[in-house]
């Protein structure tokens, strides 16, 4: 049984926290379909205190991004994205476009095609998340996609040179510095200056996050990727200044950032804990950080491995990091989460800035039913047939009938004028 030495706030006060959210990110987004550009750039005003004469940056503007960085932190960005364009480049290769004949005379396939346009988020208020830019313009690149724009919002009052800088190295083909719903919803809505696109991706606060949730349908989207979440699996192989570390490393994201300690070792779990509060004394992010860990922070303790993988698949987390002497047990038997990061070798930080997989991820239990984004979100996987005249005869019969039993006349005349025509039948 497993026993929680710490938990975050209550579901009644998440629910209320969400509802509010979600109403104004409804009128905000109303208001952007209803009064475009002039809407845009109110809120911006009033949420970034950002009113540039184009919200779209020039070729010169970004050029002088470039001259604004050293030298090694543009190698940096492209040492990133080369990883993560390799691991793309390998997955995009996997999807492969079939044909075949299924009975004489009866061929079936499938065509795997890009999107054709994709609007990529890029969050930088707090923080210039530089890696963002990665993980969604180098990936939708290299599905093919033809028209790839950018948001990201001002940072210390002006475009974030790192994030231009990475959105053009990765083939954005329109930058614009723009945050927040305004941003998601001009992108997804369109506006008298910014055409709309067929497809959002990328990660966001909460507010963003939402704003997606109600665009689904109008436009498609990667997945609900909200405020970071973190759960470290751990057994008595590691110690709690280690845990706490990797706990501490994602909680400061945002106040909102769940952290979460998985173990059968209570002595570690309270280390942990102990450890927890001793960095948040010198962690240059501890304001945030220790929001996090209050509001949502969470200690678990269980009985055995097989207990702790029923409940790191209840939890569904976005990060798994397993720090135990079998990680492997882990891979082999859990389900649900957004990627795994294996032993005490690796981490998140890896994987969000660095290694090569895509640190747009599931949050809020959505590991449950979709994986994070990768080259084949940016995919459609499009169905084709073509039959001869006699398989038409074949299937036609069976149609025929098949329809008759559901009731439906119309569809069974599309089968029965067919057998007239290809096999001279009397239906």
């Amino acid at each position: 049984m497993a026993t929680f030495l710490k938990t975050g706030i209550s579901d009644a006060a998440q629910a209320d926290a969400d509802a509010k959210v979600r109403e104004t990110v409804e009128a905000i987004l109303a208001d952007i379909e209803k009064r475009g550009d002039a809407a845009v750039r109110e809120y911006s005003e009033r949420f970034d205190k950002w009113s540039p004469q184009s919200f779209r940056m020039t070729r010169e503007q970004i050029d002088a991004c470039y001259d604004a960085l050293p030298a090694e932190a543009i190698e940096d960005i492209q040492f990133a994205q080369a990883q993560i364009r390799n691991f793309a480049q390998v997955q995009r290769a996997a999807l492969q476009d079939v044909e075949v004949e299924t009975l004489p005379g009866v061929i079936l396939g499938h065509r795997n095609l890009p999107v054709a346009s994709v609007g990529s988020y890029v969050p930088g208020g707090k923080y210039p998340m530089v890696a963002s830019a990665h993980m969604s313009v180098v990936t939708a690149k290299v599905a093919g996609v033809p028209r790839i724009i950018t948001c990201a919002p001002p940072y210390q009052g002006g475009p974030s040179p790192a994030i231009v800088v990475a959105q053009d190295l990765g083939g954005a083909d329109e930058i614009y510095c723009l945050g927040g719903v305004q941003a998601v919803g001009a992108m997804a809505l369109g506006t008298q200056t910014i055409a709309g696109v067929d497809m959002l991706v990328g990660p966001g606060n909460m507010f963003v996050a939402e704003a997606k949730r109600q665009l689904f349908g109008r436009v498609g989207i990667d997945l609900f990727a909200g405020p970071t979440e973190t759960l470290i699996i751990a057994d008595d192989s590691v110690d709690g200044e280690l845990c706490a570390a990797d706990l501490l490393g994602q909680a400061e994201h945002g106040p909102t950032s769940p952290a979460i300690l998985l173990t059968n070792s209570e002595p570690l779990a309270r280390a942990t804990m102990a450890e927890v509060e001793r960095q948040l004394g010198i962690l240059p992010t501890a304001a945030i950080a220790s929001e996090a860990w209050r509001d949502y922070g969470q200690v678990i303790v269980c009985e055995s491995y097989d207990e702790m993988v029923q409940m790191a698949d209840d939890i569904a987390a976005e990060h798994v990091q397993v720090m135990t002497r079998n990680p492997r047990y882990f891979l082999d038997h859990m389900r649900n989460y957004g990627a795994l990061f294996l032993g005490p070798e690796t981490n998140v930080a890896y994987g969000d800035k660095v290694i090569g997989t895509n640190h747009t991820l599931p949050t809020r239990r959505a590991a449950r039913y979709t994986g994070g984004l990768w080259v084949g979100k940016f995919i459609k996987t499009c169905t084709y047939q073509r039959i001869t005249q006699e398989a038409s005869v074949q299937i036609g019969e069976y149609c025929s009938r098949l329809c008759a039993l559901e009731g439906f006349a119309g569809h069974k005349e599309q089968a029965d004028i067919r057998l007239r025509r290809y096999a001279g039948t009397n239906q």
